[in-house]
């Protein structure tokens, strides 16, 4: 969603990213704007005219701006490498799995890869009915039934009221996928006992797979015998909470240049950088939860950002964390 400082925020609602429609809007979609009014204006505005300024102002910061942190950059990197390897390649494929703990910034790396791919794609192929990539989220306590129609939703395939079996539903989609040349298929949530059937799509489609979820690697997923194979096959990159770094100072640096309030004093978040640390866990999702948060606080009382920070308790996973490093 694009917002500014005349504009009102957009009310349409879309399809979420795991169906083709939505995926294609999540990719077409730029990062959100918004233009501050000089002080001059700002302070003239009307009541009814402050009220609608400010909604959009609430808008643009609930929108996740996308930080290249040094892992979005490395699972980027990875991703784009292993697709160019295998894009000739007729035996079995290399794929990345993306392990790690809660809020680590996993599902934002693993959409950005299949978002930069695809708008390659169609950089080198404009006007093409191409589907470069898949997204789908493992179903919880999957089956091979389950997993196949994930990717026969975001197809789009009719099989919504119907019964049709396993392998009718595989068979349709490996179809799919290969008509439509996608070479990028994104497993997210990926966690339950599926390998069996991942490993089948694996060998029957022309595609990098990438395979994202909490602690991933030890999961039924990668064990027994089809396991392991699948597992063998994969690069595999860790996602964790940041180091109280430089990198850490930068990425709140990076967060704070996105607010959009009058008054704030650039600077004064990344003076918290510590503290924001044993707030968050150095978890990038709880992060920028937190910023923001505070942030549309500040809209909705009038005080500053920093102040507001302390009014927030971060998700449970960074809370738990830092309990435990406390303990």
């Amino acid at each position: 969603m694009v917002v500014n400082a005349s504009g009102e925020p957009s009310e349409v609602r879309v399809d979420p990213s795991t169906t083709l429609a939505g995926w294609r809007h999540f990719v077409d979609t730029d990062p959100a704007t918004f233009d501050l009014l000089d002080e001059h204006r700002w302070q003239s505005l009307t009541q009814l005219d402050r009220e609608s300024y400010d909604e959009s102002r609430i808008a643009y910061h609930s929108e996740l701006q996308v930080i290249r942190t040094s892992t979005v950059k490395e699972i980027a990197h990875q991703g784009r490498l292993l697709t160019l390897l295998n894009q000739r390649e007729h035996g079995a494929r290399r794929g990345l799995i993306v392990s790690g703990e809660w809020t680590t910034g996993k599902t934002t790396a693993l959409k950005q890869l299949g978002r930069l791919h695809e708008l390659r794609v169609r950089q080198r192929f404009p006007g093409s009915d191409r589907i470069p990539v898949v997204y789908i989220t493992a179903p919880p306590r999957g089956s091979p039934r389950k997993l196949a129609m994930e990717f026969a939703r975001f197809l789009g395939l009719p099989f919504a009221h119907q019964r049709p079996n396993t392998t009718d539903i595989t068979s349709a989609v490996c179809r799919v996928m290969i008509e439509a040349r996608t070479d990028l298929v994104l497993v997210d949530e990926a966690g339950e006992e599926l390998s069996d059937h991942l490993k089948y799509f694996t060998e029957h489609l022309p595609a990098t797979f990438v395979y994202a979820g909490i602690d991933v690697e030890h999961s039924g997923l990668f064990t027994g015998i089809r396991g392991k194979q699948l597992a063998g096959r994969c690069v595999l990159i860790r996602t964790s909470p940041f180091p109280l770094t430089t990198e850490w100072r930068s990425l709140i640096a990076t967060l704070e240049h996105t607010l959009r309030l009058h008054h704030h004093i650039m600077g004064t978040l990344v003076d918290l950088a510590k503290y924001l640390h044993q707030r968050t866990g150095g978890m990038i999702g709880s992060l920028s939860h937190l910023i923001r948060a505070a942030a549309i606080t500040a809209i909705l009382d009038g005080g500053p950002c920093p102040r507001r920070v302390d009014t927030f308790s971060c998700r449970y996973a960074a809370s738990a964390r830092v309990a435990d490093c406390r303990s």
